[in-house]
């Protein structure tokens, strides 16, 4: 069997070769732009994970830094960690879009502007941020001290980049704005305490009483109240009276309560028996209640 060839069309093979050729002009000239590009792309890789590194090193040096200056506090080291970051990271961005012939400058006002009109929309919020960093760098106050802030009173309880949480004293959780805070006059109650208020309490056990065992009684007594402060003494004195000698309760309270601190422990003395010694033959015991309490 005889297989015959069609006849070859020669238009149609000029029309095939002069796209061969077409695109064979349009590779050459995309070698070069992929070659150019791919360079570019390369380079920006390289600097994207230079400046990732540096982003984190910076961050690691800053934090280091700060931390060496104990006024720095570990909230305000992280901020500026952070914001040292993301500077880097920042600068990292612009140069990768430079690598690709994008015209930074440009780009810089539309993120400025754009910074400027979301500044003015969040006034309020950026005003108590930076009232947030100037408390932490000059720290009026700290955790645990006692302030007045306008008309709330309170202890600081935590302190951030926005707001000043308060507890009062009846355990009410008060949010102020850093601006507030830092915009008007504030009261801290915790650096210059007031004086201690001194209180003096007397009466009178008779001559024979233990007065070490005295002295222990009532020393447990005054201890036990929770309002006054370390430190109380409890010495005796000669009085008129040959037969009695007075115990001379000295104290102080942190707040102007010593009278009714004074009653409390008048009751809270008379409510137990105080050690008496034995009595010697001879001896007096007028004035003198049952169980060596004191005299009247």
């Amino acid at each position: 069997m005889r297989l015959t060839l069609p006849a070859l069309d020669l238009p149609v093979l000029e029309s095939v070769d002069q796209k061969t050729q077409a695109f064979l002009v349009s590779l050459n000239a995309l070698i070069p732009w992929v070659v150019t590009n791919g360079v570019n792309l390369l380079a920006a890789i390289l600097i994207l994970l230079i400046g990732l590194w540096l982003s984190g090193k910076a961050s690691r040096i800053v934090s280091t830094v700060l931390a060496r200056t104990p006024q720095f506090d570990a909230m305000l080291r992280g901020f500026f960690a952070s914001l040292a970051r993301y500077a880097v990271l920042t600068l990292t961005v612009l140069a990768v879009l430079a690598q690709f012939g994008i015209q930074t400058a440009s780009l810089v006002a539309v993120i400025g502007a754009a910074g400027l009109a979301i500044g003015l929309a969040l006034q309020g919020t950026l005003s108590s941020l930076a009232a947030g960093v100037m408390l932490l760098i000059f720290r009026p106050f700290k955790i645990g001290d006692k302030v007045q802030v306008g008309g709330a009173t309170g202890t600081v309880r935590d302190l951030s980049l926005f707001w000043t949480e308060l507890i009062s004293d009846d355990q009410i959780q008060i949010i102020i704005p850093n601006n507030s805070v830092w915009g008007q006059a504030l009261r801290n109650m915790s650096v210059h305490p007031t004086p201690a208020h001194a209180g003096e309490l007397r009466f009178r056990i008779p001559e024979t009483s233990d007065l070490e065992s005295v002295a222990q009684a009532v020393g447990r007594i005054v201890a036990a109240d929770p309002r006054i402060l370390p430190g109380p003494t409890v010495l005796f004195d000669r009085s008129g009276d040959a037969r009695a000698l007075d115990v001379v309760v000295g104290f102080s309270t942190a707040e102007d309560i010593v009278p009714a601190v004074k009653s409390d422990l008048i009751r809270a003395i008379h409510a137990v028996e105080l050690p008496a010694a034995t009595p010697q033959s001879g001896t007096s015991q007028s004035g003198t209640s049952q169980g060596g309490a004191p005299v009247a």
